[in-house]
C-alpha cells in the first residue's frame, strides 16, 4: 500500500506548537533513536524527522539501518527492523532553543524510565547538547558513553536536523554506521 505523504499548511505548522507526538516504540529495540523535541512540521504531520531538510532518513540509509530510503511518513516501519523513536522533550517548538533547562532535565527522567521498560539494546540520543543538559554529563562527546542509562549502552549522535551546520550527510553516516557496526559484531 503505498504511503500518503502531505504538506501541512502554515496554519497547521503554527498550531503544531505545543503538541506531542506519540513514541515509535516496543519491547526489545535494537536502537531506540532519541530526538532533541518534534519540529512544529512533524508535530503538524505526526510524524518524526518530517521538516524538509533534516537528514535522519537519509542518514539512515547511507550508515546502512535501512536498505532504500525511508520517508517520514513511513516511520512506523522501523519497529519491523528493530528500531524506534523517541524524543527527550515531547513539546513541539520551532527551534530546540525554545525549549527550557527543567524540560531537559524532566524529559532525562521520562526518557530513563522509558529505557528501563522497553530494554532497546542501544539509546541513541540525537544531539549533544540535549544529552548534557538532559543528563548532567557537561562534559559528554559525541560517541559512546560511558556508563549506562537504566542499564542500556548510550550512544550520542549528532543531531540530524538541516538547521546542525557542523555535520554534512557524510559526517552523519560515518557517525551512525560506527554505532550500526558495534551494535551488530554484538549480535
Amino acid at each position: 500500500m503505498p504511503v500518503k505523504i502531505w504538506k501541512p499548511t502554515k496554519e497547521q505548522i503554527l498550531a503544531a506548537k505545543g503538541k506531542k507526538m506519540r513514541d515509535i516504540i516496543a519491547p526489545g529495540l535494537n536502537v531506540l533513536f532519541c530526538g532533541i523535541n518534534p519540529s512544529l512540521y512533524s508535530a503538524a504531520v505526526g510524524r518524526h524527522f518530517a521538516r524538509p531538510g533534516n537528514r535522519f532518513w537519509p542518514t539512515l540509509f547511507a550508515a546502512g539501518f535501512t536498505d532504500r530510503l525511508f520517508s517520514a511518513f513511513e516511520d512506523e516501519r522501523l519497529l519491523e527492523r528493530g528500531y524506534g523513536i523517541t524524543n527527550v522533550v515531547e513539546r513541539a517548538t520551532a527551534t530546540a532553543a525554545e525549549l527550557w533547562e527543567s524540560e531537559f532535565i524532566k524529559g532525562g527522567q521520562v526518557l530513563e524510565r522509558k529505557v528501563q521498560r522497553y530494554r532497546p539494546g542501544v539509546l541513541a540520543v540525537l544531539g549533544v547538547s540535549a544529552y548534557r543538559v538532559a543528563f548532567g554529563r557537561k562534559e559528554a562527546a559525541v560517541g559512546k558513553q560511558e556508563g549506562t542509562l537504566g542499564g542500556v549502552a548510550v550512544w550520542v549522535l549528532p543531531n540530524p536536523s538541516g538547521l546542525n551546520a557542523h555535520y554534512r550527510l557524510e559526517d552523519l553516516a560515518r557517525v551512525y554506521r560506527e554505532m550500526r557496526m558495534e551494535i551488530e559484531a554484538r549480535l
